[in-house]
């Protein structure tokens, strides 16, 4: 079986590009794909209209048609399907997944195509591994830890940075959105080797891992 992954940015294909090998083996190929930021699914579910600026929903509609087209000229002893694993942030997510499923649904043909969404943010499946968090960080503050709540609308990768960057997420917040990403590809990098797939307590990390390890 061959995955082609979406995220919405860098540190989810670091985190991705690592944890993936743990759920599927080596006997299965993948391929993540790093957009630059998550956007909003288009008005009318019509194609981006700046696609070369790489943002993930506003490019979805024609990225999965196109899958649809290329997956259906395989053989029939070889399948694709599509992952795109992006964050809830604020949005409803009964609401939010039944929108990308009529822009799935749109597709003539349709790729096989799952939706992974990692609830509050992907800084959430770091957490629901306190454990690697502090194999990872040895200085991270466990009351910080202790007071999370997996999977909760929280303020995420604040709560993390609260944890393990110094000055917490007030001092990374002041040096921009820039460094704000940079660090979370250092969590991505520093974290997910740690990580184990079978005891994280994140309820979306667990439809991800338990999602593909159906698959395969």
């Amino acid at each position: 079986m061959h995955f082609e992954i979406l995220v919405e940015d860098k540190s989810g294909k670091i985190a991705l590009d690592i944890l993936v090998p743990k759920i599927v083996g080596d006997t299965h190929s993948f391929v993540v794909h790093a957009y630059k930021g998550i956007g909003r699914i288009p008005k009318n579910m019509k194609d981006a209209v700046h696609a070369s600026k790489r943002i993930l929903l506003e490019n979805l509609p024609k990225l999965l048609k196109g899958y649809g087209r290329t997956f259906a000229g395989y053989p029939d002893d070889y399948r694709a399907i599509v992952i795109l694993v992006c964050d809830l942030d604020h949005k409803v997510l009964k609401q939010f997944l039944a929108e990308l499923l009529a822009i799935l649904n749109a597709c003539n043909p349709a790729p096989d195509a799952r939706f992974c969404i990692a609830i509050e943010e992907g800084e959430a499946w770091f957490l629901g591994d306190l454990k690697a968090v502090k194999a990872a960080y040895p200085r991270a503050k466990q009351n910080v830890l202790d007071s999370y709540v997996n999977d909760s609308i929280c303020g995420t990768w604040e709560k993390l940075a609260d944890a393990v960057f110094p000055g917490g997420s007030t001092a990374l917040s002041a040096l921009g959105w820039q460094a704000v990403g940079a660090e979370k590809s250092k969590w991505a990098a520093s974290i997910s080797p740690e990580m184990s797939i079978h005891s994280n307590k994140s309820p979306s990390f667990s439809y991800f891992r338990d999602a593909l390890s159906e698959l395969v």
